[in-house]
């Protein structure tokens, strides 16, 4: 059985084929290397950038009240995010706690904007009376400095969460009514002219056509305006802003503890950078037709 089994595959048998290692790699094969590349990158990027820290905080090229070592940094970070000595955190909060009351702020301040930001750009974009009344005043919004009014704000609304959201409502909206305005004004042409012959009304055609369209920019805007709000924060909690981060920034700024204050601006950015890709896949996968025409 076995001298009949191999005369049956007998020397011309021929194996099958296996993986050509000169062949190209499957696009997924691709992405992946890539994306190890650029994550290689990002890690050298960030090694060389805590070693020349780290060197000149050794060197005490500046005071260590003004430059704090890295690992400094990482203790008071471990300090404020556990329970030590009875103490809990600072001031009474962990450090998650502060960042999750700051990033309610900045969702709740960011939701109003968006609310309030894509109708009014949606006006501006579209009906030509109201834009020349109201552009320049979301254009002066833009470049006015949250501290500019946040006094004006505890005048009308006092110390507690109002004057805090209010803030980064006047901070975020600007940005939003501004790539929504722009957007719907880009608009193709074609496409509101084939809505109008097939029969849509100016409300219709604002819906279906404009609105879709500008989608994607509009999405961008939000991104953009999130960002904003983030960065406003700290002054949003200036005034009575604990627990909140910025609060935490701003009391461990008047006892000169800048390992802490470093700490807290970490915890932002590093939020900032969260909340920003979850925003971006909100973009892919709610705008698939973004860049297509």
């Amino acid at each position: 059985m076995t001298a009949l089994t191999t005369t049956a595959a007998g020397p011309d048998h021929i194996p099958p084929p296996g993986p050509d290692p000169a062949a190209p790699a499957s696009p997924r094969h691709r992405r992946l290397r890539e994306a190890l590349r650029w994550g290689a990158l990002r890690f050298c990027a960030l090694a060389v950038l805590l070693g020349t820290w780290q060197a000149v905080a050794s060197a005490e090229v500046w005071p260590p009240v003004l430059v704090p070592s890295p690992g400094e940094v990482w203790r008071q970070f471990v300090l404020a995010s556990t329970v030590h000595d009875g103490v809990r955190g600072y001031g009474g909060h962990l450090l998650i706690e502060h960042l999750g009351v700051s990033l309610g702020r900045i969702g709740t301040g960011s939701a109003y904007a968006v609310l309030a930001g894509v109708p009014l750009g949606l006006l501006i974009g579209t009906v030509r009376p109201l834009a020349v009344v109201l552009e320049p005043a979301v254009t002066f919004l833009r470049t006015l400095p949250p501290l500019a009014y946040l006094s004006l704000l505890v005048i009308w609304f006092g110390i507690d969460e109002a004057p805090k959201i209010w803030l980064l409502v006047i901070a975020a909206l600007p940005p939003i009514a501004a790539a929504t305005a722009a957007a719907v004004r880009t608009v193709p042409g074609q496409l509101v002219e084939a809505a109008r012959a097939l029969g849509s009304g100016p409300v219709a055609l604002l819906l279906s056509v404009r609105l879709p369209a500008a989608l994607p920019e509009i999405l961008t805007g939000v991104r953009i305006a999130v960002g904003v709000a983030c960065t406003s924060v700290v002054a949003a909690e200036t005034v009575n802003g604990v627990p909140g981060i910025g609060g935490m920034i701003r009391d461990a700024q008047r006892y000169n503890q800048t390992a802490l204050v470093i700490a807290g601006i970490l915890a932002i950015g590093l939020s900032g950078i969260v909340l920003d890709a979850l925003l971006r896949l909100v973009e892919r996968f709610g705008v698939p037709w973004r860049g297509r025409a």
